[in-house]
């Protein structure tokens, strides 16, 4: 009996000693040597990572941070001297204090299968417009937000490595935008709800944003906490990089296995989409489509996916999109052919519905679009947006539940292959379609994508 009592004993210090974290930890970027894992304390000062290949603790590395109070305690490690496709555990303490985890933290590395072997067969989620309640400042009348522990659970229920959250990641309100100082808020508040922990710890998550994790909706250059924002989500997403020196924002490129998705930026640098067409309105702006030009040109990707927050494709529909800067836009399209860029696919989120565009090109591949919305906000009726009468949408693909996109990449390097699936609560397929990277090429010019 005295015995069983002091294990008590020692349980019960343990749980006193054991502090837990106000968000996190999270998985960001994870490459072939290297790894980035966010956190967040519930108090100011030191935070420290202890993190060892599985099975030989006696590797064990620790890295010391002071958190950024400014940000809300938050801090990304950057986790150096990784060997490729090894399992890591790690363990974290907040002032010295052990954090307390029901389950051990781990993640993989990235496979060094290059000039080896074929790349790995996987799998990246992908979803947009998460809308998080809070009743004493959303509108009046039906929750806009809803389902969140069914569809966050299913996410993290999939065999999958990465996880891209394509805009409106959280929603500021009126109360938020109205000041610089009340920006931190909302994210705070949403990046702390239980239901997100367990995506945020199972997977490599990168995000880029759209309007309203970015500012009020719609919103773009003219917002005057722009720089605010841009801080705020820099210190919240653990993203490989954000921007370039000649242009500020929250574009980088993933490298993920043999595939490449360019995340852009359709906030930062947008003029308002009321200013008439022509070369001083902007959607992404000349410096960044000149990085991604260069990007494209680099790559040897069979699947280039062009990732943002909004529509790019779209010529149907009377809301924001890049079809409002079709002097931007279009000699971007003309540039893809003109040199014979290979293998594109555009991502995105905002329409509170998925759906597939495919514009077809005279002598080029057809150019597929994916839009994947909403996670939890308000869905809508396809007729309020005439988006069933789009002549470039492709047929069964629309989805007006709450649901995510599944992106499947398998088969040898030479014939790489696509699979996307619409799943919702529950587990529910919606829609599923496959394309081959072959299809996506000059020397196979046809209709085939099965």
């Amino acid at each position: 009996m005295n015995k069983i009592l002091a294990i008590l004993l020692i349980l019960i210090n343990l749980s006193a000693d054991a502090k837990q974290l106000a968000a996190g930890p999270m998985l960001g970027h994870v490459a072939l040597r290297g790894a980035n894992i966010w956190v967040q304390s519930p108090e100011t000062g030191q935070v420290a990572i202890s993190y060892w290949p599985a099975e030989q603790r006696q590797q064990k590395t620790e890295l010391q941070a002071r958190v950024n109070s400014e940000f809300g305690n938050t801090h990304t490690f950057k986790l150096t001297n990784l060997e490729p496709g090894t399992t890591y555990h790690y363990s974290l303490k907040i002032n010295g204090k052990k954090h307390k985890n029901a389950v051990p933290y781990q993640f993989t590395t990235q496979t060094l299968w290059q000039w080896r072997t074929d790349p790995p067969d996987f799998a990246v989620m992908a979803g947009s417009c998460n809308y998080e309640s809070e009743t004493i400042y959303d509108r009046p009348g039906k929750p806009y937000g809803s389902g969140h522990a069914a569809i966050f659970s299913q996410i993290a229920s999939e065999d999958a490595e990465v996880m891209l959250w394509i805009g409106d990641n959280w929603y500021y309100r009126e109360v938020d935008f109205d000041a610089e100082q009340n920006l931190l808020h909302r994210v705070m508040r949403d990046r702390s709800q239980p239901h997100l922990q367990p995506i945020y710890q199972k997977f490599a998550n990168y995000a880029t944003w759209d309007d309203h994790d970015f500012g009020p909706n719609n919103s773009g250059s003219e917002f005057i906490f722009k720089q605010q924002a841009l801080n705020i989500f820099k210190n919240y997403w653990a993203n490989p990089s954000y921007g370039m020196p000649e242009q500020p924002g929250v574009f980088s490129k993933i490298s993920y296995n043999d595939i490449e998705f360019f995340m852009l930026d359709n906030r930062y640098n947008k003029s308002h989409e009321n200013l008439p067409d022509g070369p001083d309105k902007v959607y992404y702006g000349q410096p960044q489509l000149n990085w991604l030009k260069n990007s494209l040109l680099a790559s040897y990707a069979p699947f280039k996916i062009i990732v943002g927050g909004g529509q790019m494709l779209n010529n149907h529909h009377p809301y924001e999109g890049w079809d409002k800067y079709r002097h931007e836009r279009d000699p971007f399209i003309q540039w893809l052919d003109d040199n014979k860029i290979t293998g594109v696919m555009f991502l995105s989120g905002d329409k509170h519905h998925t759906e597939m565009l495919r514009a077809d090109r005279p002598g080029a591949y057809p150019l597929y679009e994916m839009t994947c919305s909403p996670l939890t906000a308000g869905t809508h009726s396809s007729k309020s947006g005439g988006d069933l009468d789009n002549p470039r949408h492709v047929a069964g693909s629309m989805v007006n539940e709450h649901n995510y996109c599944k992106f499947s990449f398998s088969g040898p390097r030479t014939d790489r292959r696509l699979r996307i699936d619409v799943i919702g609560h529950g587990g529910k397929q919606y829609w599923t379609k496959q394309i081959k990277s072959s299809v996506l090429s000059y020397s196979q010019i046809n209709d085939s994508t099965e």
